[in-house]
């Protein structure tokens, strides 16, 4: 994978910031040090101290701290006003747009971030887009940092399935596209990982076709034809510590 582009960066940067505040506070107002909350979360007292200094960690370093702390599993760290986690949910939303948009864009693809798209009744945005005319393909990404109504959020994906790629191409004056990939993308996050443990069987229905055509997109080589739908998991923050994006069948 590519690194991501300054502007990722800065959102990232960001995050891991408000996060190292949230992680701080709760610390101090239970009176623990930081080995105290190492020896719950099985890291060592420089990563708890770099993680409050604002320093990037990965994913599973902010769930084991979440938990250690009694806070919520997931990347808001959901102890404050409904406010403030919406805020921090929609900078790792945007995290994951930048960071997909910078891969694409570097291997030369035209890219569209949250694109309006409107076919008959049916109308929305599209997270992330990329396409390309030699050869004629469309790739659609939609980003989740979680699943609250997975219904809901199953229904928009699939009408985006439907519609969207004939949307956009008369939009560009196109025919339409010979090859269609379309990816939902949940943020590797305790939360989003519960989600598809126990509701394994949609998300497979989702996404059954593995992640193979959207690695081509990302190695430059789009897929010449036909249509996939697929499910992965997105570390914006992996800092090349693991893959920083795997299908379902891990």
């Amino acid at each position: 994978m590519r690194p991501p582009t300054p502007a990722a960066e800065v959102l990232a940067n960001r995050f891991a910031a408000r996060v190292g505040v949230a992680i701080g506070e709760e610390r101090a107002r239970r009176g623990w040090t930081t080995r105290d909350v190492a020896s719950r979360a099985r890291v060592s007292a420089a990563t708890i101290s770099n993680v409050e200094a604002g320093r990037r960690a990965s994913l599973d370093v902010y769930a084991r701290l979440a938990a250690a702390l009694g806070l919520a599993l997931d990347v808001t760290l959901e102890k404050r006003r409904h406010g403030r986690a919406r805020e921090q949910s929609d900078l790792v939303h945007a995290v994951m747009g930048e960071v997909e948009a910078g891969w694409l864009r570097a291997l030369g693809y035209e890219v569209a971030i949250d694109h309006p798209y409107q076919h008959y009744q049916f109308a929305g945005r599209a997270d992330v887009l990329a396409w390309t005319l030699e050869p004629s393909a469309l790739l659609h990404i939609e980003n989740r940092t979680r699943f609250p109504d997975l219904q809901e959020a199953a229904g928009s994906y699939n009408a985006k399935r439907q519609y969207l790629a004939r949307a956009v191409a008369e939009q560009l004056g196109l025919r339409p596209f010979a090859s269609q990939t379309h990816v939902m993308v949940g943020l590797w996050s305790a939360e989003v990982i519960h989600s598809l443990r126990i509701r394994s069987a949609t998300f497979h229905a989702l996404g059954p076709h593995g992640k193979e055509r959207f690695d081509a997109w990302l190695k430059g080589e789009p897929p010449l034809a036909g249509a996939s739908s697929s499910v992965v998991l997105l570390d914006p923050f992996a800092n090349g510590r693991r893959a920083t994006m795997v299908g379902l069948e891990h």
